[in-house]
């Protein structure tokens, strides 16, 4: 089973990535880790986050820095996949804001020390945007997949990022438990769903969501299980790809937040506070993620509509308790069925 880089070592490698990318401008680009805004001005910033909203902060950033709190603000970037990063910051790698794509990423640095545990007090709940699990399928759909059982079909391919370094991989095997387990009610029918789906169907597990769609759209797979703003992300981008959001899936939620250890904490909360605003929050809807902001969400409602069959994480028990029950890397349920099938966890 291969194992994963140490924290430390992890944290030097991106560490080294920012410091070679924080001299150059910023642009739009793929790449999970070493991306850099705008690094001009008095004041320094470094925004670590999971990888698919890099396209988002290409726009939001520099807009920030068009307005009178962002002026003089400089601001480095760094994405990739959400357990990754939120391990490199817990191993040093600076931050001063940080968005990840789940809940337990964000808690790992409160446990540290490295972010208020009031976090989730702030606006919103501290969340940035919300999103939904959805699949990604090839143009026009020629395999037919409509519902998760869909997915099960003989001969049906499915990726998925690896769990132990993806927060969309936690996503969509939240929505595979929950839809199969009655929301919960029924946790050994969600256990035998998943075990069937990672163990016969899906052959590949990326470290990334970004990377587990540069893998589809190299042509790979039947289905993507992924977020229904990278599906429009990728149409935006043009890439021949349809979606379906099936009647029973999980809202995705993504914090945000400040680090306690930020130089510059008023910078800092000036540019979350900023990616609330409804100039900001417009962006984000345009690709494709669902805002939290309420007069955004109304004015873009046509575009998000809930399925008929949401449901939550706290529906599910909430992330404290199925972190333990079923990502522990010892214990879990998850992560029992992952070693089976080969795939390497967290250990």
């Amino acid at each position: 089973m291969h194992r994963r880089p140490a924290p430390r070592t992890l944290a030097l490698l991106l560490l080294s990535s920012l410091a070679l990318v924080a001299s150059g401008c910023g642009g739009a680009s793929d790449s999970t880790t070493g991306a850099a805004a705008s690094t001009s001005g008095t004041t320094k910033l470094a925004l670590v986050a999971y990888s698919t909203p890099q396209v988002v902060y290409d726009e939001v950033v520099p807009a920030f820095q068009r307005t009178s709190a962002g002026r003089s603000v400089g601001v480095t970037t760094s994405f990739g996949a959400s357990g990754e990063q939120s391990r490199a910051v817990e191993a040093g790698l600076p931050a001063d804001v940080v968005s990840f794509s789940i809940e337990p990423d964000i808690q790992r640095l409160v446990k540290d020390g490295i972010v208020s545990s009031d976090w989730s007090s702030a606006p919103y709940h501290g969340l940035v945007n919300t999103s939904l699990v959805t699949f990604v399928v090839r143009k026009g759909n020629p395999k037919g997949i409509h519902t998760w059982s869909d997915l099960l079909k003989p001969g049906v391919q499915v990726l998925t990022p690896n769990p132990f370094t993806s927060g969309s991989a936690k996503w969509n095997l939240l929505a595979a438990y929950g839809q199969a387990s009655n929301a919960g009610k029924d946790p050994q029918a969600g256990l035998a769903y998943v075990k069937e789906l990672l163990t016969k169907h899906v052959k590949v597990q990326d470290k990334s969501a970004r990377e587990a769609l540069q893998d589809f759209t190299s042509g790979n797979g039947d289905v993507l299980l992924s977020y229904e703003s990278e599906a429009i992300t990728a149409q935006k981008k043009g890439e021949k790809v349809d979606y379906v959001t099936p009647a029973d899936t999980i809202r995705i939620d993504i914090p945000i937040a400040v680090t306690k250890t930020s130089k510059n904490a008023a910078a800092a909360q000036a540019l979350v506070d900023y990616a609330l605003t409804p100039p900001a929050q417009q962006v984000f809807a345009d690709w494709g993620y669902r805002p939290v902001n309420p007069t955004v969400l109304k004015a873009n409602a046509a575009r998000f509509p809930d399925p008929s069959g949401l449901f939550t994480v706290d529906d599910l028990g909430g992330w404290t308790t199925l972190n333990a029950d079923l990502f522990d890397v010892t214990n879990g349920s998850v992560a029992k069925i992952e070693e089976q099938a080969g795939v390497a966890t967290a250990k």
